[in-house]
């Protein structure tokens, strides 16, 4: 089941929350629609990076856990705040340093996801808990236009 708070009258935050499933399109079309066509493609790799990992490694895809995504777009700033129900982990990677210092090996099956992350969005934050993440893309400053002339 998908619930859904599209930016409720005197809100700037939009709500999503979803039973843990790897069958996120449906969320991704939600999150995209008013994003700008030439950044969609790179952040629905980057969202729904971020939406398996809280789904299959936070909530272990247990049906009766959900994900909870809030989202808004703030001075030229898209944010999604992600949270699971999970036991919460300690991410190695920090801001100051190379993301892809942080690889894994070639053979790992898993691991690439956090060096991803850090490459598509602007901020990458994660609570104390390891629960929640918070996520960041700037948009490009557009000139005003001037109504003088």
């Amino acid at each position: 089941m998908i619930t859904i708070s599209l930016r409720p009258v005197g809100r700037n935050w939009g709500t999503i929350s979803f039973a843990s499933t790897l069958y996120l399109c449906p969320i991704l079309d939600l999150l995209l629609a008013e994003i700008p066509v030439k950044l969609q493609a790179e952040l629905r790799l980057g969202l729904q990076e971020a939406l398996v990992n809280a789904a299959k490694h936070g909530n272990h895809l247990d049906p009766g856990k959900t994900v909870v995504v809030r989202f808004s777009l703030i001075d030229n700033q898209y944010w999604w705040i992600i949270s699971d129900q999970g036991s919460g982990f300690s991410p190695c990677c920090t801001c100051d340093r190379d993301p892809t210092d942080y690889l894994p090996p070639d053979e790992s099956e898993n691991g690439r996801g956090m060096t991803l992350l850090h490459h598509i969005f602007d901020q990458v934050e994660w609570n104390r808990k390891g629960t929640e993440l918070r996520l960041c893309k700037q948009l490009e400053n557009r000139p005003r236009l001037s109504l003088r002339r």
